[in-house]
């Protein structure tokens, strides 16, 4: 995948259409490995999570989403953005390993204006090469990328978070996103900046831009403790975008943490990335390292 492709890119009780309960199987050894905490601790850590599937009213639709959360207990809500192939059973292994380590997550659908999810089942086998292929994601993606579109739906999102009996309102929400969630992560975080506390990006694509909507001059409304992990595929076409977030930030006295993960491609931290030039996208051992830096994120800002 490449930046060209992701650049362009109120609440009512659920609705609950299915529900699944189960124990989370998130990776202990790697998240320990991640986190630096030993492997016994970082199993300890994990609780039972109840995954149900939910709907989300917004000012422009119902849209279908996965709600993720620990069996008992209050606890900090976290947004996830999802990439250009959307909510599907790698995003929704995302959400249910965040939540045994103690948030209420929700994965919407982004693409709910145009269909519901999965629009890919398994983005390895989605073919960049192949026309059709490419004209579905500018049919999904064309309504997301209309005017305020996004941020009508983050404070639909949060508000939904903010309902459930098990969020913790108390707290700072978190939200994340990857490739294409990397933008609206910043959207997110600067329309409710009131209540978004930690921002994280994992390969984001078009955080910097030269038009006036550029992401990066969102920092100004962002109240958030942030965290921005590069691809160095991404970093060696736009060298200089790690600079200008470095700059827009620390302008507006916003804490930011800005990384180039060394070797990586774009989309490595999403386990059903297809190959690139038959060399995978996703790298474990980064994508356990980027894991690690996300829960230490939100350790810190969601206290």
């Amino acid at each position: 995948m490449n930046d060209e492709r992701e650049d362009r890119l109120h609440s009512e009780a659920p609705h609950h259409p299915s529900r699944r309960d189960f124990v989370a199987a998130s990776a202990a050894v790697g998240l320990a490995a991640a986190s630096g905490a030993a492997p016994g601790a970082a199993a300890a850590a994990e609780r039972q999570v109840v995954e149900t599937d939910v709907e989300v009213k917004t000012a422009d639709g119902t849209c279908d989403a996965a709600f993720f959360h620990p069996v008992a207990g209050t606890h900090p809500g976290v947004l996830i953005w999802t990439d250009v192939f959307g909510l599907r059973p790698a995003f929704r292994g995302i959400g249910r390993r965040l939540a045994a380590q103690g948030y209420a997550v929700l994965v919407p659908n982004p693409f709910y204006r145009t269909a519901r999810a999965p629009v890919v089942a398994d983005a390895s086998t989605f073919n960049f090469q192949d026309p059709a292929d490419r004209a579905k994601i500018q049919q999904w993606t064309g309504p997301i990328n209309q005017p305020g579109a996004i941020e009508r739906d983050a404070e639909a999102h949060i508000a939904f978070l903010d309902a459930q009996r098990q969020v913790d309102k108390a707290r700072k929400i978190g939200t994340q996103g990857y490739c294409m969630g990397g933008p609206l992560v910043f959207k997110t975080a600067a329309q409710v900046s009131s209540r978004v506390g930690a921002g994280a990006t994992f390969h984001g694509g078009g955080l910097v831009t030269d038009k006036p909507d550029s992401p990066h001059l969102l920092a100004p409304k962002i109240k958030a403790r942030m965290y921005i992990a590069i691809a160095a595929s991404d970093d060696a076409r736009q060298p200089d975008a790690k600079d200008k977030l470095r700059e827009a930030f620390a302008e507006a006295h916003v804490p930011a943490q800005i990384e180039v993960y060394p070797g990586t491609l774009h989309g490595w931290c999403v386990p059903d990335m297809p190959k690139q030039n038959g060399k995978p996208i996703y790298d474990k051992p980064d994508a356990e390292r980027a894991w690690g830096k996300l829960l230490a994120l939100y350790r810190t800002a969601l206290a």
